[in-house]
């Protein structure tokens, strides 16, 4: 009887076995028949295989087809390349990927580009547009201040969706760009950033026309060292309250004033203050000092992106606004701490201490004016905060800004904020005070904490051994 149970048994496991297995097979085989986009999932801290919405945005609204071409030699086709694109080949069915191996098809990419094709290159094409993405353009590798090295980052999703937008859309975006009064170049990295958002760049000299081109998607005004005139002003003035677009970056410059160019701002209330802005405040200033300014960010479409993510840009050498209270139309982007007060020094100042006659804050360091005809004004208070140093500082938050500003003037919010993901690190921006609590915790408290802990332990077990049994 026994041995009948104990048969009876195992027959009954063997078949509930069977019949487990036989259900692992069918999974395996469903999960294996089903795209890899649906059956992976992204645990790396950079998102490094996620899509953004903004890729959505523009993907979905695809009314044309796109063949995205992958030039690549077999077996050395990229894991991370390869998954973005299935990715993308899954999100809408007007997107074909199409791979395209150089041995087979040797000429293929010379329809396309000039340049040097090397493996895990693509080629994005709509109808008779088209543009090619170097394996450059999406592992890309910048200078690090820090090491005196090059840090790499991928840039993936940012040039496809890009490239995407590119061939699909007929007339792109034109940014003009006020010259005419010492204006500083637009820094490399941000000036490739507005180029690989599909915006166009021209010069203008306002000397030369009667008013703003009707092209005009919005007109941009960088770090000037002199002042505009008060027909240029009346111009802009004009261009903006008719419901054009201003982008405009001007600080305090040494040895002159810009007075026609902040009395844009008076039409609107706000308020330009003489002098630079000091931040006393240890939790808001960076490990640069008190004239790099850790800005506090303020709920807005151009910062919100940022603010989710813990972005956090630096200004440096600042003019302070005030603006006024309760205002319908304008919004302060970034402000500063209650303590701050702007220098009358300027330029001129020997130390950081607030004296007599001094301003004192908070201070607005970036604002977005809504003018009539649905025209906007975005401007930021420093000259220097897109120099390469101080966008490093900032882990890229000040050029993400200023591109998430760029691409609410013109009306493509789907630009904002698709970054390029680290495969190193980012720095971390910090305030002095906190960056000296964290030396006190690592070199002192916890060192002193594990070396108590331990010596507790071993007088106990000593106790203990000593203790008659």
């Amino acid at each position: 009887m026994k041995n009948r149970n104990a048969f009876r048994g195992g027959s009954y496991a063997l078949a509930i076995s069977a019949v487990v297995l036989a259900i692992l097979v069918v999974v395996n085989i469903f999960a294996s028949a089903l795209p890899p986009a649906a059956t992976k999932y992204d645990i790396s801290a950079s998102k490094l295989y996620s899509i953004t919405s903004n890729t959505k945005v523009v993907v979905n609204a695809l009314d044309q087809d796109v063949t995205i071409y992958w030039v690549v030699q077999s077996g050395e086709e990229n894991q991370v390349i390869e998954n973005l694109l299935s990715k993308y080949d899954s999100l809408s069915d007007h997107i074909t990927v199409v791979k395209k191996n150089p041995d087979v098809y040797p000429t293929f990419a010379e329809q396309y580009t000039d340049e040097t094709v090397q493996n895990n290159s693509l080629i994005v094409e709509c109808g008779e547009r088209s543009r090619f993405i170097g394996y450059d353009d999406i592992f890309v590798q910048e200078p690090d201040i820090y090491s005196y090295s090059y840090s790499t980052s991928f840039d993936g999703e940012g040039a496809i969706t890009s490239a995407i937008d590119y061939v699909t859309t007929e007339e792109l975006p034109k940014i003009y760009i006020l010259e005419g009064h010492g204006e500083a170049e637009l820094p490399a990295s941000f000036r490739d950033q507005i180029e690989k958002e599909n915006m166009e760049t021209e010069s203008l000299s306002l000397l030369t026309v009667d008013a703003i081109p009707e092209d005009a998607d919005c007109v941009m005004i960088y770090a000037p060292s002199s002042d505009i005139s008060q027909e240029e002003r009346d111009l802009l003035a004009d261009y903006a309250s008719e419901g054009g677009k201003l982008f405009v970056a001007a600080g305090p410059v040494p040895d002159s004033d810009l007075d026609n160019l902040y009395s844009l701002l008076a039409d609107y209330g706000i308020e330009a203050n003489e002098g630079v802005v000091v931040e006393p405040d240890r939790e808001h200033y960076s490990l640069q000092g008190p004239l790099s300014l850790l800005a506090t960010m303020n709920s807005h479409a151009i910062t919100d992106s940022l603010i989710e993510e813990n972005y956090y840009p630096t200004m440096f050498i600042s003019l302070g606004l005030t603006v006024p209270q309760d205002s319908e139309s304008v919004t302060a982007l970034l402000t500063t701490s209650e303590s701050a007060f702007s220098k009358l020094d300027g330029y001129d100042m020997t130390d950081y201490e607030k004296e007599e006659g001094d301003i004192d804050g908070p201070f607005a360091l970036a604002v977005s004016i809504d003018t009539a005809g649905e025209g906007q004004i975005v401007w930021f208070t420093s000259s220097h905060f897109l120099d390469d140093m101080h966008n490093a500082v900032s882990s890229g938050a000040n050029a993400n800004l200023s591109m998430n500003a760029l691409s609410s003037l013109i009306g493509e919010t789907e630009a904002m904020a698709i970054r390029s993901k680290s495969l190193n690190y980012n720095y971390l921006t910090i305030s002095d005070s906190t960056a000296s609590l964290l030396k006190v915790l690592m070199i002192g408290v916890f060192p002193l904490a594990y070396l108590g802990i331990g010596v507790v332990v071993a007088l106990r077990r000593r106790r203990l051994q000593n203790e008659p049994v």
